[in-house]
């Protein structure tokens, strides 16, 4: 294996800068280069308890960095989420870039911390700050591709595919021609990439990674990674969130799956008028091949991706009333919820994260935030929406469905239409009820007459 000197004076400044700042809690792991940063994170949260907030950097504060998220932590903390999820922090690749910024998802140098955003320290310190309001971080990892200028281009031109000339390629099927596809056949490269990965675990203590793009990485490199990952915090479990919807993705050791399928069919309801039935076919198709119970599919009602191609909730969904009905089927339909910076505010541009677009948070929507807040605040205490069965009893206007687990059963009723409509009741569900959120109590008949975007939330 060829060693590269400037990669080896990096190791070496990072360890000297570790060393210094290290606290009394630094294990070094015997065949690691690498001493652990930081304190075990004592308030994990359990993987069916996870509440996902996704930050846009670029977008999240005015300074546009790793502070700027720093000091909104009280309110992400006081939404209710207590997994913080970081889009890429590493430098960016200038050549061959996308947009004003380029795309953070082209990774120029796998071990650093992108200048825009800050440094080592402050990852470290937002980290620990984060741990103490009881709320994980992890990080996005671009696995399948690097930007143009990653030294590795150079370096180590046989760990990227070519083609039959010998000219480095772009992933293929794709258009993403500001990044190069690696050659998950080389096996230097795979070590390299999962080094990388293990780096930040050690030096800013983080706790698990999205993993972007990961149907196009091989299965058998997941499952390698993951397991040398989940060995370097023996005391403490890690989140691991495959982009992607391959049911093997859970054999490779992820706990989480993207709701593609999920996020396409809320949206050609809207677009289409479709049946709400078709969101309990999607619900069939996304867990046909998930046999672990504590596996979950992560759903969502906006992220970086669709906000900036297909637009906002407020777009998509029928506007403030019918983004907050569709959240609540996303956040309570055997889900782990996923929140996008901003969407929890009504915030009703889209963010363009090639360039810097700051959120604009005087502008928030009081009741719609309060509504989120609600909404995340049950789900938080409910066990059958965290790990409950799921039985469907939805009409062509409402998404209606149980979720039950032991003696606790919820019923949940979204009118995901801007018409009044009539829901009829099975006779199973028929009786007494309370109010999830207020605890009034509600007498079921055989029907129940919901206005435009109304959802209820029942509970035994």
């Amino acid at each position: 294996m060829k060693f590269n000197i400037k990669i080896v004076y990096g190791f070496l400044l990072a360890l000297a800068f570790v060393s210094c700042s290290s606290s009394d809690n630094d294990a070094k792991t015997p065949d690691s280069p690498y001493t652990q940063y930081g304190a075990p994170f004592e308030k994990m949260p359990k993987k069916e308890d996870a509440i996902i907030y996704q930050v846009n950097i670029r977008a999240f504060s005015q300074a546009g960095n790793l502070k700027g998220v720093q000091d909104r932590l009280t309110q992400i903390q006081e939404l209710g989420a207590n997994v913080i999820y970081l889009m890429p922090i590493y430098p960016v690749g200038k050549e061959r870039a996308t947009g004003e910024l380029g795309s953070p998802y082209a990774v120029k140098d796998y071990k650093a911390v992108n200048p825009d955003f800050g440094t080592l320290q402050d990852l470290q310190t937002l980290v620990e700050e984060a741990h103490k309001k009881n709320m994980a971080v992890v990080l996005d990892w671009v696995a399948n591709h690097t930007a143009w200028d990653n030294a590795w281009i150079t370096q180590h031109k046989n760990w990227y595919q070519q083609d039959a000339s010998g000219n480095i390629i772009i992933p293929p099927g794709t258009n993403y021609n500001d990044v190069a596809q690696l050659n998950f056949n080389n096996q230097e490269m795979k070590d390299a990439m999962i080094d990388a990965m293990s780096y930040w675990v050690y030096n800013a203590n983080i706790d698990g990674f999205r993993c972007d793009y990961a149907d196009f990485v091989p299965n058998n490199f997941w499952a390698d990674a993951i397991s040398k990952l989940r060995k370097i915090k023996k005391n403490q479990e890690i989140l691991m969130l495959a982009e992607g919807s391959k049911y093997n993705h859970f054999a490779s050791g992820f706990d989480y799956i993207f709701g593609f399928n999920f996020f396409y069919t809320i949206e050609q309801l809207f677009k289409e008028n479709k049946s709400a039935t078709t969101i309990q076919n999607s619900n069939t198709t996304e867990y046909a091949n998930v046999y672990d119970p504590s596996n979950k599919v992560v759903r969502y009602t906006s992220n970086h991706d669709v906000n900036l191609s297909d637009g906002t909730p407020l777009e998509l969904f029928g506007g403030k009333k019918g983004s907050i009905a569709t959240f609540v089927v996303a956040a309570y339909l055997k889900s782990i919820p996923m929140i996008y910076n901003g969407q929890e505010i009504g915030y009703n541009k889209r963010l363009n994260y090639f360039a810097r677009t700051p959120i604009d948070w005087s502008t928030a929507d009081t009741e719609m935030l309060a509504e989120y807040k609600k909404i995340i605040a049950f789900r938080n205490t409910s066990n059958a929406l965290k790990n409950g069965e799921f039985t469907g009893y939805s009409s062509d206007a409402v998404s209606a469905f149980t979720m039950i687990k032991d003696a606790e059963k919820v019923f949940v009723l979204s009118n995901l239409t801007n018409s009044t409509v009539k829901q009829l009741i099975p006779n199973t569900l028929k009786g007494n009820w309370k109010d999830a959120y207020t605890g009034a109590s509600v007498t079921l008949g055989s029907d129940v007459t919901l206005q435009p975007f109304q959802y209820l939330v029942l509970k035994n």
